[in-house]
């Protein structure tokens, strides 16, 4: 099954192409776009791997003591629908003694429901902290993972902006899911408890009708249900637009921020080119999509608004007008209507949540489903490498790399290296060489098991330690006591090891800097970086060294010291180097190169002593370039 087949069979009602084109050589998977499911489905899968955790027992404690508080709540808010009744008999008597006794019950109250308040305030703070913490660890665990996170990288619109949604949807979702679920929790409690006293109390709700006085059963029960439904169904119809106008906002500020940070990642070549004005034309159309995304939300906003703030004004008079007629008839005292009114509100805020917080559902709605479709997009990718024919890679008993029949794919199917077969032996040093574009840095990749899209066998080297080293080195935030020993703890090596090595690549003026604080990566020029990740290799002491172009930016002498190393301290280990420099061949023992073809690029090994045999493709290759060189040197000057 070619990568082309498979990208076909993924394209189906499952799939949509969102990525657009892709540019020569460049590895786009088959496009992929999340199909969001039900909220409960999609919380049922993030929280699904939260009963393996070890943050499920904090977590619980903390979701069972809300619990139990609410319950307190829950009862306090009885007492105090009683005391209302109580409080307003007495003002209606006239009552002074009994009047300033139930002032004092209600300071008990009050006092009783202000620590609930406070402890389920804390409590409520802290499960945010702890589901943020473990969610956060999950996804990075889901990230984090063996090469994922570089193929999800090219993976195009599947795989966007994964810091954001990693660290503000994140945030955003947890918080908003605690606060909203409490809060249900609560409603519903409520709910229970007071519609089954709104009932009782509704018999004394009595009307009059020609001479005969009735009640209706539950009648003021009825008046808030309809109510509420009246209410909700409107703040729904107006209100669904605000999910994918938050989802499209939130993909609009990650499309933002990702901009500035590039452009402050890239402020020395930005400033070199004199290009601030066309990087602030780019992101002025980012932030015009982020206007346009909040004006359109600003709208739905205000329209939801009359719904849900006239609601609750209305609000304020309907349990007193639909209760008014049992206290006209004498069947309600003053203080009777008012607990017929004050568990009228009790239901009432209760069945109006959905009202009330349909901004922040909306939003949170959103969030999740940005989450869940990062979430999606991980396993979906290892779905989608499964189903591509793949380049097998191996551990062999044997300390030798083996290459068999290996060919390198794009997506749409078109072989960038063609059946390479090809044998290194511990010790040796092979070079390879080629056009820019032939696959160079593509098979390294591969080695390393970044690449997996092709076919073939690729036996590594029994269970010696290898190093990939690419032409700019990764230098983690820190220290450079952490960048030299990355990816490994610093701790693991003495302070002499770390200025031994940064002696012996001509770095022996950083040596009293190895515990400073710095952006190494921009503090220091490519060069210094490249031996910087020479010091890493000598304090790793790999047998098996991958390196790709890793010292394109160093001066002759520094090359030579560098490559010294594989003489003396590294004489042991093999070598496959990829690189144009001249002089590169004389550190090596053999040079393999990788020849364009109409049929991908072939891997041809030349020796040194016999150039005369070099292969039929390599001596194509050269003089097709021979007249377009020609030309170019004929050109006038000027």
């Amino acid at each position: 099954m070619t990568a082309a087949a498979a990208a076909n069979g993924h394209a189906g009602a499952g799939s949509a192409d969102v990525s657009g084109s892709t540019l020569p050589g460049e590895y786009q998977p088959p496009a992929y776009e999340y199909r969001g499911k039900s909220a409960f489905a999609e919380c049922w899968a993030l929280l699904r791997p939260l009963w393996r955790s070890a943050f499920r027992g904090r977590i619980g404690l903390l979701a069972a003591g809300i619990i139990v508080l609410l319950v307190g709540n829950m009862i306090g808010q009885i007492k105090l629908n009683e005391w209302h009744g109580a409080f307003f008999d007495a003002l209606e008597q006239q009552n002074l003694g009994v009047f300033g006794n139930q002032l004092l019950i209600f300071l008990g109250i009050v006092g009783a429901l202000l620590a609930l308040v406070v402890g389920q305030t804390w409590m409520q703070e802290m499960l945010k902290v702890r589901l943020r913490q473990w969610m956060t660890h999950h996804l990075l665990d889901e990230w984090l993972v063996a090469g994922r996170a570089y193929r999800l990288g090219l993976a195009g619109q599947i795989g966007v902006n994964p810091d954001q949604r990693i660290e503000e949807d994140t945030r955003k979702l947890t918080e908003l899911s605690t606060t909203l679920g409490v809060g249900l929790l609560q409603a519903g409690m409520l709910l229970v408890t007071f519609i089954s006293i709104l009932w009782v109390l509704s018999d004394d709700v009595v009307f009059t009708y020609e001479g005969t006085s009735f009640s209706i059963p539950g009648y003021m029960v009825w008046c808030a249900l309809l109510y509420a439904f009246i209410g909700s169904f409107l703040t729904w119809r107006v209100g669904v637009p605000l999910i994918n106008l938050n989802a499209e906002r939130y993909a609009r500020e990650a499309d933002l921020r990702f901009a500035l940070v590039r452009v402050s990642e890239s402020a020395e070549s930005i400033a070199l080119f004199g290009g601030e004005p066309d990087e602030r034309r780019q992101l002025e159309g980012n932030l015009d999509r982020v206007i346009l995304s909040m004006r359109q939300l600003s709208g739905k906003l205000a329209r939801l608004t009359w719904i849900t703030s006239g609601y609750g004004w209305i609000a304020i008079v309907v349990p007193i007008v639909v209760a008014a007629p049992g206290y006209f008839s004498g069947g309600l005292t003053l203080g009777g209507l008012m607990m017929v009114v004050g568990a009228f509100n009790q239901v009432q805020a209760s069945l109006r949540w959905f009202v009330d917080h349909f901004p922040p559902i909306a939003d949170w709605r959103a969030t999740l489903q940005r989450v869940s479709a990062f979430k999606a997009a991980v396993a979906k990718l290892e779905e989608i490498d499964d189903s591509i024919e793949s380049i097998h890679v191996t551990r062999g008993s044997e300390e030798m790399l083996g290459f068999e029949d290996v060919s390198v794919l794009l997506s749409d199917g078109r072989v960038v290296i063609a059946e390479a077969t090809v044998e290194i032996r511990r010790g040796e040093r092979v070079l390879i060489v080629g056009e820019s574009g032939a696959g160079k840095s593509t098979l390294f990749r591969a080695v390393a098991g970044l690449w997996k899209w092709g076919s073939g066998t690729i036996r590594l080297p029994g269970t010696d330690k290898m190093m990939f080293m690419p032409q700019r080195p990764y230098l983690p935030l820190g220290t450079l006591r952490a960048a030299i020993s990355y990816p490994e703890s610093p701790d693991n090596f003495t302070t002499e090891q770390m200025e031994d090595v940064l002696k012996r690549v001509g770095l022996a003026d950083f040596v009293e800097a190895l515990d400073v604080q710095a952006r190494l990566d921009k503090s220091l020029s490519l060069g210094q970086q490249q031996l910087i990740g020479f010091a890493r290799l000598l304090l790793h002491e790999p047998s098996w060294v991958f390196l790709d172009e890793a010292t394109s930016a160093l001066d002759e002498v520094s090359q030579r010291r560098v490559m010294s190393i594989f003489d003396d301290e590294l004489s042991d280990a093999s070598v496959l180097s990829i690189g144009h420099r001249p002089g590169l061949e004389a550190f090596h023992t053999r040079t393999l190169h990788l020849v364009r073809t109409p049929d991908g690029a072939m891997l041809h090994q030349k020796h040194p002593q016999a150039p005369q045999e070099e292969s039929v493709e390599w001596r194509s290759a050269i003089l097709k370039e021979l007249p377009d060189f020609i030309w170019r040197r004929s050109e006038p000057a000027g």
